[in-house]
């Protein structure tokens, strides 16, 4: 039975669209009240995001995945209740079918006007979703350690999590188009290896000193430590439709950690491959999602996503269990095998296409989909999960 120092506790942050459901087209301007009845409902858990047509919810620190699924489901709830009193609906997608991003309306606050003048259009174009899993490492010498040896992982994980394959109309042939428009920032993409927290630290009085970055929340890599909780912040993935399989995107973490602390107890670590190689396998899996042959750089080899996931189950079983996530963890073979968002959604519009349907009524077949996954019904999420 594995056993942890760190209690590697979770917390959960996912970024919704909210749509008209008329036109199925983002609500670019949503009515004032809105946040104001979410912060009602939800209080400070819910939040604007850059957007005036997204919004945001985290969850609190959760002890297991089961705390974490108790809270999810009533946050996507209380937003979807609240968008729906103001005439709107919401989807867990990290793109829209057909949306523009010049169309849409920024959130007039303070971090977000000063964002805006920074990265002019790079910000505008950020209509996509995401997201985020905060796992609690008190120690910061470990947080970042534990940093440079988890993001081997990551590709396999955003494979499991691909929702983003359309982008302004088009079908982009990726599973994945969130991380190439996210990926224009500067400070985007894969993080550098650090030494100790001191250097990570030297880091951000050097960017704060020359006046480059002096709010450590603008370095927007895929996996970092947080600026305001004592977290490593996991930030690749697409945000999941399915809520069962968000949920086993932040098992998967946690235990990858746990197994990564195990090897660590036991004077071991992960061997930290080129960055390069890391790089092609996060290509791979924006490129192909559950399709994909990722590099196994031990045996020399590309290997199918699907064999990789069983081995990532079988190594991280011992630690899932004593974790209290096994049952998702395994949950991985489903996604695997019925596919993610990215595939449904590509899918229902290409049978659409096929049955007659125009470009226009396949999006908008797409987006009723989405609307209807995204908050299921007791019903419904039970036969899906059957």
């Amino acid at each position: 039975m594995a056993a942890f120092d760190e209690k590697l506790t979770l917390g959960i942050e996912e970024e919704y669209l909210l749509i008209d459901p008329e036109t199925r087209a983002l609500a670019a301007r949503p009515p004032s009240s809105f946040m104001a009845r979410c912060k009602e409902i939800l209080g400070p858990k819910v939040t604007h995001e850059f957007l005036q047509s997204q919004v945001e919810i985290g969850t609190g620190v959760c002890a297991t995945i089961a705390d974490a699924r108790d809270e999810l489901m009533a946050l996507r709830q209380g937003v979807s209740d609240a968008a729906r009193e103001h005439g709107m609906e919401i989807i867990a997608a990290s793109t829209h079918p057909w949306a523009h991003w010049a169309e849409q309306e920024p959130v007039d606050l303070e971090r977000y006007r000063i964002i805006g003048a920074e990265h002019r259009t790079l910000a505008r174009r950020m209509s996509i979703c995401g997201m985020h899993v905060h796992a609690g490492v008190s120690d910061e010498n470990l947080r970042v350690d534990l940093m440079g040896q988890v993001c081997y992982f990551m590709p396999h994980l955003l494979a499991l999590s691909t929702s983003s394959p359309f982008w302004e109309g088009h079908d982009t042939g990726l599973k994945a188009f969130r991380p190439i428009i996210i990926g224009d920032l500067p400070r985007s993409g894969m993080p550098e290896t650090f030494e100790s927290w001191n250097d990570w630290q030297e880091l951000l009085d050097d960017l704060a000193a020359t006046k480059m970055v002096t709010d450590p929340s603008k370095i927007w890599w895929d996996v970092r430590p947080s600026s305001r909780h004592p977290t490593l912040e996991l930030r690749i993935c697409d945000i999941c439709t399915f809520i069962e399989d968000g949920l086993t995107i932040a098992a998967l973490y946690q235990s990858v950690l746990g197994f990564l602390l195990y090897l660590r107890k036991n004077n071991q670590r992960w061997r930290q491959y080129r960055r390069i190689l890391v790089l092609e396998n996060k290509w791979r899996a924006q490129r192909y999602g559950i399709e994909a042959e990722l590099g196994d750089f031990g045996r020399r080899e590309t290997v199918p996503i699907a064999e990789l996931i069983e081995e990532m189950i079988a190594l991280l079983a011992p630690h899932a269990e004593a974790l209290g996530c096994l049952a998702e963890v395994e949950h991985a073979r489903t996604i695997v095998r019925r596919g993610t968002s990215a595939d449904h959604q590509l899918r229902i519009f290409n049978d659409a296409i096929a049955a007659g349907a125009s470009h226009e009524e396949a999006q908008v077949q797409v987006v009723d989909w989405l609307v209807a996954e995204t908050v299921p019904t007791a019903e419904a999420l039970a036969a899906r999960n059957a």
